[in-house]
């Protein structure tokens, strides 16, 4: 039986046979395209090829791609887990061709590879073909179905319909007939009983799709209309854990060495079996517990990979866009490892030892970077499971409210409010409520999530008109030797975001810098002979600069003069040379663990990040200055390598960062022993760079550490800034020489006074605490001491507290407070009020802080509110001694 790692292998060496150049996985998590944050299928890496704008050179490729599939319509997440071969993170082996075969060798080559090289049974194979569509007047796809039927009867051909047989890279865009092959693993017993071909598409786990074969031959306008492309695309894409799951004779694909040795280290961490059950219940629900634990441990196995892979590329888990999918992947994990495998503490980092060992090989980043991935995970892990706690606290105070009030069913808006606050999944608030007898009412809940939705939608709602063509051609980019340059507009569009809206513009020739790399884009203008044009901001999309402007040029079909914002492109410039430095000297100083882990270049400013595990100290922020400046007194030469072959870079030492993508040809940067593969803007020499100073340095994530700072005339400005602050302190001091020490004494000072003045409140507390303890109230045989007085917050918990060291036994305490206009309430129990009497501080407070115009809380003996209201003290006090039935 041929291993996962031995079939990735055999598809490549196939496809390199039939003269496919092999290229490695792009990043999973994609940078400078602003229409997609994750790789969703293999052809995302070659959407400047498809849409025209990059030379296909070469035309034939194969790899296999790092995909993950968890937001917009590709959303398996749900599904992962409940299923045999749903996941989140998959590879995907694709071959492609650019221009070059089609349809017939498309089809004969997936035959040759499934049939003759991997000995699938040709009777166990289904196709389908794209059945048409008058409405768009396409028809059935003869050619492919005429090809298949060179290999496989009519009868396992089988048409398809929109759905499932003509793909679309988006509303508009290149799309194109596809064609299927499913196969039939059922036993013979059921296969005699049911044909293939009527389960083909209708969800059985045994008869499931395993290629996609694309033919891309039309264009997709915003109109909805199709114009054929002028180049047709092969793009194919083969689910890697399902054909593993075929060639193993697996029920599941988490049955396969995919997934089994990590499956095996987690039943030995936890205690548990792994059962190979799949969901018997409604909905692919678990009925039993076996079923339970099966489905935690296939969900662990899934997020846990695709989360690895996402910091090996560079995206790391936050509250926001592609860094909010990643923690919540991970989440959703930690949540099924902790009620389904009793993990009460991290645990999913403790896989990555088997998982790296048996997916290393492959994929050379992850052994790279497993300290970083490990720490990231642990401490997600640690965060979520403190919010877990804390989460189960909040509901269980909910339940109990519930019980006093005599409902059964948990508000919609607070099981909401524990997801989008505290992160608490809804199936485990029902699964919560469910044990203790509660509902939760659900309309309400997806209610709230659709307005959540509909907010976020609105504020990024962007219409995107189509592309009006002026010129063919392609753009050049010459912005590496020149900051003005003649030029004419090839195509615009316009684009309407939050009811604002501005144009988009692709120049033949530009001097303009697209947004890229970290490297914000250029400012400029666009000059014609009868007007001029401000450009606010150069984007990258599709290896293009696209420039922004928010009007048209009156005449756009004239020739302009493309001239750049000198000044901040210089700036820019001064600061991305200072981050290569940058880079350099850390890994001189901490060592060559200190990977660039982003990076954020503007005239103004410069941010890098970088993996470490720990505070950078002064002493070594210091070396790290040092080491740059230096650099930067030598005024060394920018050595510029551009359209270098990606070996010879390598072996000029030059610095590749994870995650990214890279070419066959690169571009590489050397500042002396700084050496980088870099495609951005740079100073001719460090001297220009002028100066470099660290202004802060703190942590991102765990392992990773960011540094901001500034070069050239912002140094000068600070420097400024901190003399004329000095200057000031001086005046202060009445000038004084040794300014640090005279600023030592007067701290001494203030400190010794804050102790006395301490002393002094300790005091006059407790003569307070006295005073009212022998003023104390018998009511019922309960001690009541109540009274309202001018003392601050400190001291009104104070007095409370000594009040119940008076008074141990029978005692209701509540003392109204008013310090500079804000009033605060204070209530005290002794214990057996709390135990013998039902009372509870806590409740009580939240209804008398409502004359006071606030709210606070506490624990059953002790609690305080605060409000807006001073003239409601009095009444708040009495309402106290009126809800404790006295």
């Amino acid at each position: 039986m041929m291993t996962a790692n031995e079939i990735r292998d055999s598809y490549k060496k196939f496809f390199e046979s039939k003269g496919h150049v092999i290229v490695p996985s792009a990043p999973m998590v994609i940078k400078d395209d602003p229409t997609l944050m994750f790789t969703n299928a293999g052809m995302n890496q070659w959407k400047d090829i498809i849409l025209g704008t990059k030379e296909p050179a070469p035309r034939r490729r194969a790899d296999s791609q790092k995909c993950l599939r968890v937001s917009g319509k590709h959303n398996d997440l749900e599904e992962v887990g409940h299923d045999t071969y749903h996941h989140t993170m998959f590879e995907m082996l694709g071959n492609w061709s650019f221009g070059d075969y089609f349809k017939e060798e498309a089809i004969d080559y997936a035959w040759e590879y499934l049939v003759d090289v991997l000995k699938l049974d040709p009777a166990d194979l289904y196709v389908t073909v794209f059945e048409g569509s008058p409405e768009e007047n396409i028809s059935r796809d003869d050619e492919a179905a005429s090809c298949w039927l060179k290999h496989l009867p009519e009868d396992h051909i089988i048409n398809g319909n929109k759905h499932d047989n003509f793909w679309e890279m988006g509303d508009t865009g290149p799309c194109g007939p596809c064609s299927e092959i499913h196969v039939d693993s059922r036993s013979a017993e059921d296969k005699a009983k049911k044909p293939g071909r009527e389960l083909v598409n209708m969800g059985d786990p045994q008869v499931i799709e395993i290629w996609n074969i694309v033919f891309m031959q039309f264009n997709r306008k915003s109109d909805g209309s199709l114009e054929p492309l002028a180049m047709n695309v092969i793009d194919t894409g083969m689910g890697f854990e399902r054909l593993v799951r075929m060639l193993q004779k697996k029920n599941s694909n988490y049955d396969t060495d995919i997934f089994q040795p990590v499956i095996k280290e987690m039943e030995r961490l936890c205690g548990k079996k792994y059962g190979f059950t799949t969901p018997s219940g409604k909905n692919g629900e678990a009925a039993n517990e076996q079923e339970k634990i099966d489905i935690a441990m296939r969900v662990v196995a899934d997020h846990m990979r695709a989360v690895a892979f996402s910091i090996a590329d560079g995206q790391l888990p936050g509250n926001a866009k592609a860094g909010y999918v990643i923690r919540r992947i991970l989440r959703r994990a930690v949540r099924y490892a902790y009620t389904f495998l009793g993990q009460k503490e991290a645990f999913i980092f403790k896989l990555l030892t088997v998982f790296i060992h048996e997916m290393g090989g492959a994929y050379p980043e992850l052994p790279a970077q497993r300290e970083l991935i490990a720490r990231v995970i642990k401490e997600e892990e640690d965060s979520f499971l403190r919010t877990l706690e804390k989460g189960i606290n909040l509901l269980t105070n909910a339940m109990d409210e519930m019980k006093k009030q005599g409902k059964t069913e948990l508000d919609g808006k607070e099981a909401f409010r524990l997801f989008d606050t505290y992160g608490f999944p809804l199936d485990l608030t029902e699964l919560i409520c469910r044990e203790n007898g509660f509902t939760v009412d659900e309309k309400q809940f997806d209610e709230e999530m659709e307005q959540q939705k509909a907010r976020a939608r609105n504020a990024a709602a962007v219409e995107n008109g189509d592309w009006v063509v002026l010129k063919e051609g392609e753009q050049e980019f010459v912005g590496y030797d020149y900051t003005e340059y003649e030029c004419s507009i090839l195509r615009y569009r316009k684009v309407t975001q939050k009811k604002s809206s501005f144009y988009e513009l692709v120049l033949n020739h530009t001097p303009f810098y697209g947004e890229m790399g970290g490297q914000v884009g250029d400012q400029g203008v666009l000059v014609s002979e009868d007007e001029t044009v401000d450009i606010i901001d150069t984007k990258r999309e599709n290896n293009q600069s696209i420039h922004i402007v928010k009007e048209l040029p009156k005449n756009v079909e004239a020739d302009f003069m493309a001239c750049v914002d000198t000044d901040k492109r210089d700036a820019s410039a001064a600061n991305h040379s200072a981050t290569h430095l940058l880079d350099y000297a850390l890994k001189q100083v901490l060592g060559e663990h200190a990977e660039q882990k982003g990076s954020y270049v503007s005239p103004d400013t410069l941010r890098f990040d970088f993996s470490h595990f720990q505070k950078v100290t002064d002493e070594e922020l210091r070396q790290v200055e040092r080491l740059v400046n230096d650099m930067i007194r030598q005024d060394i030469k920018r050595e510029e390598h551009r359209e270098t072959p990606i070996e010879e870079a390598k072996k000029m030492g030059a610095v590749a960062l994870f995650g990214e993508k890279y070419g066959d040809k690169v571009r590489v940067i050397s500042f002396g022993p700084s050496c980088e593969f870099c495609g951005g803007i740079h100073a001719t020499s460090t001297g220009r760079i002028g100066f470099f100073k660290i202004v802060s340095e703190s942590s991102v994530a765990a392992g990773v550490r960011r540094i901001e700072a500034m070069t050239g005339q912002n140094c000068e400005e600070a420097i400024y800034a901190l003399e004329d602050t000095l200057r000031d302190l001086k005046a202060m001091f009445n000038n004084a020489k040794d300014l640090k020490g005279v600023i030592a004494k007067y701290i001494e000072e203030h400190d010794s006074m804050k102790k006395e003045m301490e002393s002094f409140r300790q005091q006059a507390a407790d003569r307070a605490a006295k005073s009212l303890a022998e003023r104390v109230q018998v009511v019922n045989g309960i001690n009541v001491v109540k009274a309202v007085l001018p003392v601050e917050p400190a001291s009104a918990k104070d007095i409370v507290f000594k009040v119940r060291e008076a008074i141990p036994e029978k005692l209701v305490c509540v003392l109204g407070s008013v310090y500079e206009n804000r009033p605060l309430l204070s209530i005290m129990l002794s214990d057996d009020m709390v135990k013998e009497h039902n009372m509870n501080a806590g409740q009580i407070i939240r209804e008398a802080a409502k004359l006071i115009k606030g709210g606070g809380g506490g624990q059953p003996h002790y609690a305080q509110a605060g409000g807006k209201d001073a003239d409601g003290v009095n009444a708040a006090v009495e309402k106290v001694i009126e809800l404790a039935n006295l």
